[in-house]
């Protein structure tokens, strides 16, 4: 399969040592608006573009793709706001568009069972939900893509819950993230529910970005030859079953 890297950074690198495990080839390897303006479009013919950039520029790399019938799978987070309209760019031009806030399988089992104890807990009284996360001092965003994931699946199921907030003390009817940056930190996630008898918590603590990246060309290979919206939850009952 041949891939497009949108963003060069940690991430890019990561991911094309993982391409390359799996066979796969890096056909070119993209920085910016000005290196997408020059793409060689040879380049674009069955590849996939698998994106770890910056969120100021992906709508316009977003709608290239889209036009140019070239499958996107998405890391890129802190965009969010845009959603609707880019995946309505994605269905008018009958493109391919994979995005997850996270790639790691451990996290997406995480996801799973954050739902499940989120259900159980919208029937239980006296605990207090809140969540933390820790990540590398270069990233941009705050909370991350993945605790915004979290935290939106405990308010679903919470009817006493309406938002997340980064404030504290919170307001009621909010689920407060601790947000920190810290050292080279790859990305740690708890979910707690506190009473005055004890804690229930649910952690995941990534050693390193290998498992994001593999993640990300697996979904690379899910999405080639395909159309329409995907996400890890299709990747993984595609795997699974």
């Amino acid at each position: 399969m041949n891939i497009i890297l949108s963003g060069y950074g940690r991430m890019g690198h990561e991911v094309e040592k993982a391409a390359l495990n799996r066979g796969h080839q890096i056909v070119t390897r993209l920085d910016g608006k000005s290196d997408w303006d020059h793409l060689d479009v040879s380049l674009v013919e069955n590849a996939v573009v698998v994106d770890f950039s910056q969120a100021a520029g992906v709508r316009d790399v977003y709608r290239y793709c889209f036009q140019h019938q070239l499958p996107v799978v998405s890391g890129t987070t802190g965009w969010l706001e845009n959603w609707d309209e880019v995946i309505e760019e994605c269905t008018l031009n009958g493109g391919a568009f994979f995005y997850a806030s996270n790639f790691s399988m451990g996290v997406n089992i995480l996801f799973y069972l954050n739902d499940q104890l989120a259900q159980i807990m919208s029937k239980v009284s006296g605990y207090t939900p809140k969540m933390k996360e820790i990540h590398h001092i270069h990233k941009l965003d705050a909370p991350s893509g993945t605790a915004i994931t979290l935290a939106n699946q405990v308010i679903a199921r919470l009817d006493d819950l309406k938002a997340w907030t980064l404030k504290q003390p919170a307001e009621k009817g909010t689920l407060h993230i601790e947000s920190v940056r810290e050292g080279e930190v790859a990305g740690t996630h708890v979910v707690t529910y506190e009473s005055e008898q004890d804690i229930i918590s649910l952690v995941h603590e990534a050693k390193n970005r290998q498992g994001f990246a593999l993640g990300a060309v697996l979904a690379a290979e899910f999405l080639a030859g395909k159309s329409g919206i995907y996400s890890m939850k299709d990747l993984m009952q595609d795997l699974i079953l």
